[in-house]
């Protein structure tokens, strides 16, 4: 079956004379019949090409509920076949009204009235992140509330929300990661029409959607696919079982299903990038990669729809084959999430160097990260056991994405503790300030903005009591190397989800609110000085100062020249700075009404400069 750029074609669709259309993959299957709830009619599916089957039919009415009846040959007994027969849910369900065990239900995507018209996308260098969990972002955790919320991000100055996945998963209670219908937004946050008014409503308030996508794995629980056809391969195992199947026999469905997915994402749901999840994960040896080819259909979305649309990646290789176009025999991937500045950067802010800290020795694999972008590119890493990384010199300061925090390195610690609650208060406006003095796209995560003290944990409300059991035993191996005591908070427990929600009664109190003020001015700086704003990774020089834990970061564009002076140790330094008479400071983060306590003029000096503990200094010149 040959993908339409312009249609969905997998799944139930609506054609423009209101009749339903269903395409359906299941190439085993000796017959499939589609069972409407509210009717009680079945109506035959007919056998198409390559394990297709297809139905164009009246019968078949908006919000209709409907299941798929499979009829197959049981062939495990040597002597006979048996005929079986199984009812599942559309695995292109648009939505799941009552859940993952549910039916799904009869959506017309195309319905929407859009306003949006003029939104046109964002400039990649444009970005500035904020990532969030929609259960959690807001006391009400769904699409809605989030709206709620956009002025206010609009006034602190973000330029694009990054929502973690939505794809429908078991129960309420969820990070996201284990969904197991692609399609369909999850029904607890208000399910497809509520994505769709969200990500309209931003694009009026100027603000760009990414939406978190995993095509590396399916949850454990609700996940029928192997029932329609081999959409998992035994040829390769990943943390999560067994592999999509992109590269083995009867794989061109496969992909097909989720290029078709990506495709609606930006099509229907009009997002502005994606951010694939742990590509590193998804196993393809075939001569073209599903990430290059799925490049080339947004592509040729792009140019039909006259929007950019982005694909950014998290990707635990410093491998800029993912990030490379495919004149450079890349995959085309637009940016990716780049670890390394955030562990060397945790490093030279006290962080303990143990799990894969370990490889991470501080402010000079800082100053590195800042030059080279990735930390490792070629060298011996003793936490792999072996030499790790490409060089990434040609590649772009807009092809990586940098944080101080996500909902990994956060959510990864046994507590869940955020920044906050494990540094001062004056490190926490420094590692703010070494984000966006980067050469890099930046991101923030939920409530980091006012230091926010809630946790944010992991959590999950499966049905299955072994597989309950399971997921406790697994958040306790996952973390092992970094926690020797204490009891692991409880996944499925509902406290554990609720403590982890924001705590918006913050945002005027004291020190969070001046931390709240500070990301603001932080935020403008960025946006406003060309020498910040400008990501030419040529127009920089970095220098650390590894005995006091300090660096001095340059910048230029045209005329303009910054000089970021970061001092991560706990004592006042000197660094050998020798400033010029037309240096001005423009930004100092011990500064009184940034909660600081710096009142006094700094002492300048023809050859050194004075930094207090855990602060930036910023100076800016402008020269012919």
């Amino acid at each position: 079956m040959e993908i339409d750029i312009l249609k969905r074609k997998i799944g139930l669709s609506f054609a423009e004379n209101g009749n339903a259309e269903i395409w359906l993959w299941a190439p085993f299957a000796l017959s499939i019949s589609v069972l409407i709830k509210a009717s009680g009619l079945k109506l035959i599916m007919h056998n198409e090409d390559f394990g297709y089957w297809f139905i164009q039919t009246e019968e078949i009415k908006l919000e209709d509920e409907y299941e798929f009846e499979i009829c197959s040959a049981d062939a495990t007994e040597s002597d006979s076949s048996k005929i079986k027969y199984l009812r599942q849910a559309d695995p292109a369900s648009i939505y799941q009204k009552d859940g993952v065990s549910g039916l799904s239900t009869a959506v017309n995507l195309d319905a929407f009235h859009w306003t949006d018209q003029n939104w046109k996308g964002l400039l990649a260098e444009d970005f500035i992140i904020y990532e969030l969990h929609t259960a959690t972002f807001t006391f009400n955790g769904d699409f809605e509330s989030i709206e709620s919320k956009l002025d206010y991000l609009v006034d602190l100055g973000i330029t694009a929300i990054e929502i973690m996945p939505i794809s429908q998963f078991p129960g309420n209670r969820n990070w996201g990661y284990d969904g197991v219908y692609p399609f369909a937004a999850q029904n607890t946050y208000g399910g497809p029409k509520a994505l769709q008014h969200l990500v309209n409503a931003c694009h009026e308030k100027g603000i760009a959607v990414i939406l978190d996508v995993v095509y590396n794995h399916m949850g454990p629980e609700g996940n029928f696919l192997n029932d329609f056809g081999p959409y998992f391969t035994n040829k390769y195992q990943t943390p999560w079982g067994k592999a999509i199947n992109f590269d083995d026999a009867y794989s061109d469905p496969v992909r097909d299903f989720f290029i078709e997915n990506i495709l609606m994402w930006f099509r229907d749901f009009h997002i502005d990038a994606l951010r694939l999840d742990a590509v590193h994960a998804i196993k393809d040896f075939s001569v073209l990669h599903i990430l290059e080819e799925a490049r080339s259909y947004v592509n040729r979305l792009s140019a039909i729809m006259g929007r950019i649309y982005y694909l950014h990646v998290e990707l635990d290789l410093n491998d800029n084959k993912y990030i490379n176009p495919h004149s450079e025999k890349g995959y085309g991937m637009d940016a990716q999430w780049l670890d390394e500045f955030h562990h060397a950067l945790r490093v030279a802010a006290g962080q303990e160097k143990i799990g894969y800290y370990s490889d991470f020795n501080g402010i000079d694999h800082l100053a590195k990260s800042y030059q080279d972008a990735y930390v490792y590119d070629g060298q011996y890493s003793e936490h792999r056991k072996k030499k790790f990384g490409i060089k990434a010199d040609e590649n772009q300061g807009k092809q990586f994405i940098v944080f101080s925090q996500n909902h990994d390195q956060v959510g990864n610690r046994m507590l869940g503790e955020r920044t906050s609650k494990l540094v001062s208060f004056e490190m926490l406006k420094l590692m703010a300030a070494a984000v966006f003095c980067s050469p890099f796209l930046p991101l923030i995560f939920m409530g980091e903005e006012y230091g926010e003290t809630n946790p944010f944990q992991f959590f999950t409300s499966h049905s299955g009591k072994d597989l309950i059991e399971a997921v406790k035993k697994g958040r306790r191996d996952e973390f092992a190397a970094f926690h020797n005591s204490a009891d692991v908070p409880d996944p499925q427990s509902e406290a554990t989800f609720n403590g982890s929600k924001l705590n918006w009664d913050l945002l005027n109190v004291g020190k969070h609110q001046k931390l709240l003020s500070y990301y603001k001015a932080l935020i403008n700086l960025r946006k406003t000085v060309p020498a910040l704003a400008n990501l030419n990774r040529n127009q920089l020089e970095v220098k650390a100062f590894a005995n006091q834990n300090s660096l001095i970061l340059k910048r230029w564009h045209n005329n303009q020249q910054i000089m970021c002076l970061m001092n991560f140790s706990a004592k006042e330094q000197v660094l050998p700075f020798k400033i010029a008479s037309n240096y001005k400071i423009i930004f100092n983060s011990t500064a009184q009404k940034w909660g600081g306590k710096q009142t006094e003029e700094i002492l300048l000096s023809s050859t050194t400069i004075p930094i207090y503990p855990e602060s930036i200094l910023i100076f800016k010149s402008e020269h012919v």
